[in-house]
């Protein structure tokens, strides 16, 4: 979720946590010559990162030790902020880190080398980058599961990628994995606000209508669904930027909590029929763990709180949720390594048609 309250850390910043060439494990296809595929990913988890270098710079150690022990099968990651591959000028490969300067390379090598090193240098990466440090999103694959395709668009185009870097898609052989950086409604009638979060959530909904395999849609999808899933209904509810009342009520609000963003979701929920697992399995509000995103600890967003980092899952799953769990908790920002995010995780149990997968390929 974009920062209104504070200015973004510079990449140098030094931040307490709360609690050359690509690798072979930071490619950008499905690699023909890996092993067999074994089942299926039953184990995820989705983190807004708000700077993956930041992260490794600052809050490495105690971001492997929570991976380490929670060992996902798959992480998406969103405001992973490194840029695309490519000089000024020069058309960008999203899909590939930025290189050709001095401080991009090494940037570059300190991410690859945590990258490299356990537990992720059991997973296999995708990327799909912006031009700047904005935005971004990654996709961690353990090695021993191989998506049949990955693609990076809601049109589900291989070869080409949202703006901003907002999209991977990996198709795995019953069901669909999405990871989305969605994008902020921002507080005003303009292109690049309340304009540019209409036509995502159009074409979202396109996509969900379409697509032929059940779906599991991860991330930062900046949006809080209904007032349990704030701290402070009222105070989201009646947030001005400067003092600035859109013209039309159902926009007025904290991007995120506007009644138009939240009825356009429940709309895409419904007509996808799609299930939001953690609300699925936690029907009463938690205010200690209930929420993925906090606010400054200092200043007046201190203690505003919002679920908008989600599992959305396809109905025809929802028998197979074993756990949908926050692991962040408190105004104090512990278990957020250092983003304004909490890591959010999903269990599934196994379906018998991925057993299957295990018992021919073995």
């Amino acid at each position: 979720m974009k920062r209104f309250f504070r200015p973004v850390e510079k990449d140098g910043s030094s931040k307490k946590p709360c609690s050359s060439s690509t690798s072979p494990a930071l490619a950008d296809g499905v690699d023909a010559g890996a092993s067999p595929a074994k089942a299926e990913p039953l184990n995820f988890l989705t983190w807004n990162a708000n700077s993956l270098l930041l992260r490794v710079k600052n809050n490495w150690p105690e971001f492997s030790k929570f991976v380490q022990t929670l060992d996902p099968d798959v992480i998406a990651m969103q405001e992973v902020r490194m840029p695309a591959a490519g000089s000024k000028g020069a058309p960008k490969n999203p899909s590939e880190l930025k290189d050709d300067t001095s401080s991009s390379r090494d940037e570059k090598q300190m991410l690859l080398r945590a990258l490299s090193a356990p537990p992720f240098g059991n997973y296999r990466v995708w990327w799909s980058l912006s031009d700047s440090k904005y935005g971004g999103t990654a996709l961690f694959v353990k090695k021993q599961f191989r998506p049949k395709k990955v693609s990076f668009s809601l049109d589900r185009t291989a070869s080409k990628h949202e703006p901003d870097g907002r999209v991977i898609l990996a198709e795995f052989e019953t069901f669909l994995l999405l990871n989305t950086y969605v994008p902020n409604n921002g507080w005003k009638e303009e292109e690049n606000s309340f304009q540019r979060r209409r036509k995502w959530d159009r074409r979202m909904l396109d996509f969900v209508l379409n697509v032929q395999k059940p779906l599991i849609w991860c991330g930062d999808l900046n949006v809080s669904h209904q007032e349990i899933d704030v701290s402070h209904p009222d105070f989201f509810s009646n947030a001005k930027l400067n003092g600035y009342i859109p013209p039309n009520k159902e926009d007025c609000g904290q991007p995120g909590f506007t009644l138009a963003e939240r009825q356009r979701f429940s709309n895409i929920l419904s007509m996808g029929k799609l299930e939001d697992a953690y609300r699925f399995l936690h029907k009463e509000q938690d205010m200690e763990c209930g929420f993925s995103w906090s606010g400054n600890p200092i200043g007046k967003y201190r203690g505003k709180r919002m679920r908008i980092d989600y599992f959305i899952v396809s109905e025809q799953l929802n028998s197979r949720f074993l756990a949908c769990d926050m692991h962040g908790r408190g105004i104090e920002l512990q278990g957020f390594f250092g983003s304004d995010h909490c890591p959010v995780s999903l269990v599934l149990s196994p379906s018998e048609t991925s057993e299957s997968i295990v018992t021919n390929v073995t």
